[in-house]
């Protein structure tokens, strides 16, 4: 890999980091900040709801836009947004104000999949999946600081992590900046300009979904990511109901999630992918995921939940980063930001969809619903995976 590829690169995961760094510390607290003017908890729930609603929305666009006009521009816009956002929270005197803080970072927080597209725009198909696990590995270390500082710094105050989020988004604007180079060459951002492919239409959308493979990894893209969410989301209150944790014990354990993700991702994705064929990978992942759901559905004590979260992990780290390096090759190089957007859409009506169901799920039937529920889809997106792997149809 050239050094300035290397270069960026490392531009990229400090700038992820950094995102990440932010959103996290305010994620925990916003609950708490929210029912400090009085949120009920179906308020604070549909916080949530408005965010990955206006990331649904938006990221396609901004994928697509970022196609047409170059990365650089759409980060800088992107980051720009989120400080405002930030600062609306940090300043907010009522619900209303935190309600359009959160929208406000969801329509224009397509910070992820940018992210991602630069990294294709910089690698090669070879190497692609090894710069995309750089990613999860810096997402992964920011959710293990965030919430540590967050917490830490709200004993000054709910709106202080805010404040401090702004902050931090601030710096990487101003890194991004004056650091990161536009990975378009000028030529090259003129034909992309004037390329049909890269006007954002629902035609060009609907078309980029019939492209050779797209539709099969699409697909298993929003059932991981329902089956995810379905544990992330309800983890917590789960650990609470069946295991008795304390708030103490399970930000342990989910701190032994975050360095296992940032290991994984940082670490095994390129060895795996330099060893395995990355179809066989999303086969195994998600094989691998849907077992290990069904064990976390039934786990009886700390000790073996340790152990069923390391497959998690595993699974989970390759999901993320493979799904993304096939998608981005089963498209042309004009449509990578437009389907990677899309790629982040599936996320966030994920993150609309499953907390409140997993949430119901486990108050109505039982414990072990969320589970076995996101085992279930990952078997689905097995198949999926098993048809795709036999059909070896070329990418594009």
């Amino acid at each position: 890999m050239p050094t300035s590829t290397r270069r960026q690169l490392l531009l990229i995961f400090g700038f992820v980091f950094l995102d990440l760094l932010g959103y996290s510390l305010i994620l925990p607290l916003l609950p708490y900040y929210a029912g400090s003017f009085g949120a009920s908890l179906t308020l604070v729930g549909l916080l949530g709801t408005v965010n990955a609603l206006g990331q649904l929305v938006a990221a396609p666009v901004i994928g697509r836009l970022s196609d047409r006009h170059g990365r650089r521009p759409l980060l800088i816009f992107s980051l720009a947004g989120t400080v405002l956002s930030f600062v609306l929270l940090g300043v907010a005197r009522s619900l209303a104000v935190i309600f359009v803080s959160r929208a406000l970072d969801g329509l224009v927080g397509g910070n992820t999949s940018l992210a991602r597209a630069y990294i294709s725009d910089i690698t090669d198909e070879q190497s692609r999946a090894r710069g995309l696990g750089i990613i999860g590995a810096a997402f992964g270390l920011g959710f293990i600081v965030g919430p540590a500082l967050g917490g830490f710094l709200s004993r000054f105050g709910y709106n202080v992590p805010a404040l401090a989020a702004a902050g931090l988004t601030a710096l990487n604007l101003v890194a991004v900046i004056v650091w990161l180079p536009e990975s378009h060459t000028a030529e090259r951002r003129a034909a992309m300009r004037e390329s049909p492919r890269t006007a954002f239409t629902l035609g060009n959308l609907w078309q980029a979904l019939h492209l050779p493979c797209c539709g099969a990894l699409l697909s298993i893209n929003l059932l991981y990511a329902l089956a995810f969410t379905l544990f992330q989301s309800n983890f917590s209150l789960w650990a609470k109901t069946r295991l008795q944790f304390t708030a103490q014990t399970t930000s342990y354990v989910l701190t032994y999630v975050g360095i296992l993700a940032v290991l994984v991702q940082g670490l095994a994705i390129g060895r795996l992918t330099r060893r395995l064929r990355e179809r066989l990978l999303i086969l195994i992942g998600a094989a691998a995921m849907s077992i290990a759901l069904l064990s976390w559905a039934v786990t009886p004590n700390l000790v073996m939940l340790l152990l069923i979260l390391a497959p998690i992990a595993l699974a989970g780290g390759v999901l993320n980063t493979v799904l993304s390096s096939q998608l981005t090759k089963a498209v042309t190089q004009e449509q990578v930001g437009g389907i990677l957007g899309l790629s982040q859409s599936m996320q966030s009506l994920a993150q609309i969809i499953a907390p409140a169901a997993g949430g119901l799920l486990l108050e109505r039937v039982g414990t072990w619903v969320p589970g076995a529920t996101g085992s279930l889809l990952m078997a689905l997106a097995a198949v999926f995976a098993w048809r795709y792997v036999a059909s070896k149809q070329p990418l594009t």
